[in-house]
């Protein structure tokens, strides 16, 4: 695991736009999996300015998104097909046929979950997977206790992910309690992995997350596992990380990141 620590937060999701970027400069098919949510917002801005700046291309790749509510529709304002289409599918030369979500309306939960999983297989698995981090050490809406080898499934939502959640809904009452979510197995199966976390409000679960030990309960431990898996937080949310001036001088002086300093 690398992290990153820059001064803010916008710096972190320039760091982490530009990451992207150059992945998908590299190749035009890349499979991205998303994620959704505040902190992911700027990091979205800044890759539509991106497209229309320098022309980024977005018309050959494909992505996956890590979760959806169940119970909304995909024109629901609180869904996350909506938040993608506002943030940035609808601002880019993104083919829409080529992003894919979760049905929260489907029928069969079960049988979308599997169906979720045989199309990430068929587009030959993500290279690129975006992460948030949860207040309860989610990734995706992986909530405690979810099986470190766990796959696409139906999770209910912890308490703290519902009062996460509220503002965005406007009550607590207005959440959903479930949701589809790809398992920390799948995340773990992506080729890299790229978390962006900011805010001191993070502080305390970035340092369980990434120096703390792997356990079921916080899911984002299970990163530590990952071969290639980068954390790119800002100075609030690095103030617990007890290797903070390690992971600085790193980036200030390891080859691999002079383009992005």
């Amino acid at each position: 695991m690398e992290v990153i620590i820059q001064s803010d937060a916008e710096a972190a999701a320039s760091l982490v736009a530009r990451m992207i970027a150059k992945e998908l400069r590299a190749n035009a098919h890349l499979v991205l999996g998303l994620a959704t949510g505040r902190t992911m917002e700027s990091a979205y801005r800044m890759l539509v300015e991106m497209h229309k700046r320098q022309g980024l291309d977005f018309s050959l790749c494909s992505t996956f998104n890590l979760d959806e509510y169940v119970g909304l529709s995909p024109d629901d304002p609180h869904s996350y097909r909506h938040y993608m289409n506002e943030h940035l599918f609808g601002r880019v030369n993104i083919d829409l046929r080529n992003t894919h979500l979760p049905n929260g309306l489907a029928p069969d939960l079960d049988a979308e979950c599997r169906n979720y999983e045989a199309s990430i297989a068929k587009f030959g698995g993500i290279d690129l997977q975006l992460l948030g981090l949860g207040q309860a050490g989610h990734i995706g809406f992986n909530e405690p206790l979810s099986a470190l080898r766990s796959r696409t499934r139906v999770k209910a939502l912890t308490p703290t992910t519902i009062e996460q959640n509220a503002p965005l809904f406007g009550s607590e009452e207005k959440v959903p309690r479930r949701a589809i979510t790809m398992g920390v197995g799948t995340i773990l199966d992506a080729r890299r992995c790229l978390l962006l976390a900011t805010g001191s409000e993070k502080a305390s679960i970035i340092s369980k997350a990434v120096e703390g030990a792997i356990t079921a309960l916080i899911s984002a431990t299970a990163l530590q596992l990952h071969p290639r898996c980068t954390v790119v937080v800002d100075e609030d949310a690095a103030r617990q990380l007890q290797g903070a001036d390690y992971y600085r001088w790193i980036f200030a002086n390891e080859p691999e990141w002079a383009e992005f300093r």
